[in-house]
């Protein structure tokens, strides 16, 4: 009987996990073997080269960042803004989705093609939330704002070090998001 192969999926996993925690950099075939605990020669077997992982990881991520938050969104349902609180939280606030993202961010600076890829997400991302604001706002500047400023808000907020006296961090986005979503105060939220 033959040695088991470290399946495919394994190794952009790994490499999703190394890109988070070290940006691309840190995605080398040797480091990634070690973290799975096998020899580097199974890659070969699944990829050509590293670029070809790269790319399998890109894949990876804007599917997991689009379409499956757009197929989970839809699959729960809800009003626009329930929709749109849902896309970013999973997109935003997740412990696996967040890190990637904000390193395919970062890579993207250095990477024109990783750039306009991620332009492409972003594109979906936040068509997703004028679609949303789109069924309580009917002026198409205040639309692409309103989006804007969401996007903004979901993104910005990890890389903002300001305090907020007398409240957390949670509470003041949160209401950001009310008003982005055109919530009363006082009325529940997010």
């Amino acid at each position: 009987m033959g040695a088991l192969r470290t399946p495919r999926e394994k190794w952009v996993e790994a490499g999703l996990q190394a890109l988070a925690a070290g940006g691309v950099d840190a995605v080398r075939i040797e480091a990634l073997a070690k973290a799975l605990g096998v020899t580097k020669g199974g890659f070969y077997g699944y990829f050509a080269d590293r670029d070809a992982l790269l790319t399998e990881m890109l894949d990876t991520w804007e599917r997991e960042s689009v379409d499956d938050v757009i197929e989970r969104v839809e699959r729960e349902g809800g009003d626009a803004r329930d929709r749109v609180r849902l896309a970013g939280r999973l997109t935003f606030s997740s412990d696996r989705l967040l890190p990637i993202d904000l390193a395919v961010r970062e890579w993207a600076r250095r990477d024109q093609a990783v750039a306009d890829r991620l332009r492409r997400v972003d594109n979906e991302r936040i068509q997703l939330a004028r679609d949303a604001i789109g069924t309580f706002c009917a002026d198409p500047d205040e639309v692409e704002a309103r989006a804007l400023l969401a996007f903004c808000t979901a993104i910005g907020s990890h890389f903002l070090a300001a305090d907020h006296p007398g409240r957390t961090r949670e509470p003041v986005i949160a209401r950001a998001a009310d008003i982005i979503l055109d919530v009363p105060h006082g009325e529940p939220g997010a």
